[in-house]
């Protein structure tokens, strides 16, 4: 598991296969042309436990992380493009090219 001193990316998703919820927050952040990283938890499944650390247990899938900052999950996500606010959170931390 990572430290979260060692997180790097701009923009992180912990996703699962067949969740819908997963795929409307990755289309989300590519058509804003967001670079990310996914975890996806049937590949290693020890990024569903390092999910749990850093979002707390019983949290739903995705989970996405800007700049260090929890965002939450998809919903959350997509309130922050209505607010008007996710833009300008991804140009700083660099992850719009």
């Amino acid at each position: 598991m990572k430290a979260l001193d060692d997180m790097t990316t701009a923009v992180e998703i912990y996703t699962r296969p067949g969740c819908g919820y997963c795929s409307a927050a990755k289309s989300l952040l590519t058509r804003k042309k967001a670079t990310f990283t996914e975890f996806d938890v049937a590949k290693d499944p020890s990024w569903r436990d390092e999910m749990y650390d850093r979002a707390g247990e019983g949290s739903t899938f995705p989970q996405i992380w800007i700049g260090g900052t929890h965002i939450g999950g998809c919903d959350d996500l997509y309130a922050l493009d209505r607010e008007g606010k996710l833009d300008g959170m991804l140009e700083s931390v660099k992850a719009v090219s």
